[in-house]
């Protein structure tokens, strides 16, 4: 006779919130290794600009992976929805430490200089809308949240799609040479996005 725990599924000895933490506590490692190389000068004559590009492109990044988790699972069969909050809050957190390295450490919180790069530069537009729509997702992206909203979270949240564009626009247009990496990533956004737009199997479409 088999023993009782042999047809079962073993569980993890990992709970889903402590793979989450552990999720997010290691994707920060990029972050620590920049500021850790800046402190120590060893980013080239120019760190804080190192940190800051570094920054909002590992936003970037984990923007794109948290849009490609439903995918992956409805397309692929891969279920990684748990961890699809860790990684919109990496997205988060890296788009702040980029919004703070700007303020603070290349601006140094001057209102007239940030005034001024506001209304000659039309790419910060779209990154602080970016921003705040990241910020507002982070703030509601807590059970408590989630519950209080009811069916308005899910609405909420899909201005997620906003923000992947508005990011896609503010990478392409930040530089005054041309880069081909801003372009690489809008179009992984699109493919993301248009996934979104494909019936499900049995849905009519007419």
């Amino acid at each position: 006779m088999a023993p009782p725990s042999s047809g079962r599924r073993r569980r993890s000895r990992f709970s889903p919130l402590t793979r989450q933490v552990f999720l997010y506590l290691f994707c920060l490692i990029p972050a620590v290794s920049d500021i850790a190389q800046g402190m120590a000068n060893t980013l080239g004559p120019n760190p804080v600009s190192v940190c800051l590009h570094d920054f909002g492109r590992w936003a970037f990044r984990f923007l794109l992976i948290s849009l490609a988790v439903s995918p992956l699972r409805r397309f692929a069969g891969l279920d990684f929805m748990v961890y699809r909050r860790p990684l919109g809050l990496l997205a988060f957190s890296y788009a702040a430490l980029h919004v703070v390295f700007y303020v603070g450490v290349a601006r140094h919180f001057d209102t007239h200089v940030l005034w001024k790069d506001f209304t000659s530069r039309p790419f910060l537009t779209f990154g602080v809308l970016t921003f705040l729509i990241l910020l507002v997702l982070a703030v509601t992206s807590t059970r408590r949240a989630i519950i209080a909203l009811g069916r308005r979270w899910t609405k909420l949240h899909k201005l997620v799609y906003v923000a992947m564009i508005l990011a896609s626009v503010h990478y392409a247009i930040a530089f005054k040479t041309w880069h081909t990496e801003p372009f690489i990533y809008a179009a992984i956004a699109a493919v993301l996005l248009s996934l979104r737009l494909v019936p499900k199997p049995g849905k009519r479409t007419v």
